[in-house]
């Protein structure tokens, strides 16, 4: 099997996967989309190096996860023309797809680095020091963003309470 075979398959298994993570980390399944092919682009070139990696799946998600942190910058001078309606919730009128939607509503309001450490422990469910290699800071800085975050989600979640009531 060549190596174009080998990143075809890897591709085939593990881009839904992948995709979700996107979802998960920019709250737009159309962002997603765009920073998953940024990133398979980058593995594909790097093939070589992804192949012989030990755990070749949490290689691409911590590419995903710094990309993500740094996309602001390239997003910053290149945003792309979207529909609102393309953006705009559709109901399903289940309790369970509201609170879905307003956690990802209140995922999305958190700064990009709290964000990423939160989607990174609760949805790959990864440590705190695991979290530190893949966004290359220290622990500390880890559990600071995981705090910070959480108490901001708590807050925006009671003020949600209050406003429903």
């Amino acid at each position: 099997m060549t190596e174009a075979d080998e990143f075809v398959e890897f591709v085939a298994t593990q881009q839904t996967a992948l995709l979700r993570f996107g979802v998960v980390l920019c709250g737009n399944r159309h962002l997603a989309e765009e920073l998953v092919a940024d990133v398979l682009e980058k593995v594909y070139a790097r093939w070589p190096d992804v192949r012989a990696a030990e755990h070749r799946n949490a290689y691409v998600r911590r590419m995903l996860a710094n990309h993500y942190v740094s996309w602001q910058r390239k997003w910053g001078r290149l945003l792309p023309y979207m529909d609102d309606a393309l953006d705009s919730p559709v109901s399903d009128r289940s309790s369970e797809h509201a609170e879905r939607d307003s956690l990802i509503a209140s995922l999305q309001r958190l700064p990009r680095k709290q964000r990423a450490v939160l989607v990174l422990h609760f949805y790959e469910g990864l440590a705190a020091d695991d979290i530190a290699q893949v966004l290359d800071c220290r622990p500390g800085t880890v559990r600071s963003h995981l705090s910070r975050g959480l108490e901001a989600l708590r807050i925006d979640y009671t003020r949600q309470e209050a406003t429903d009531a």
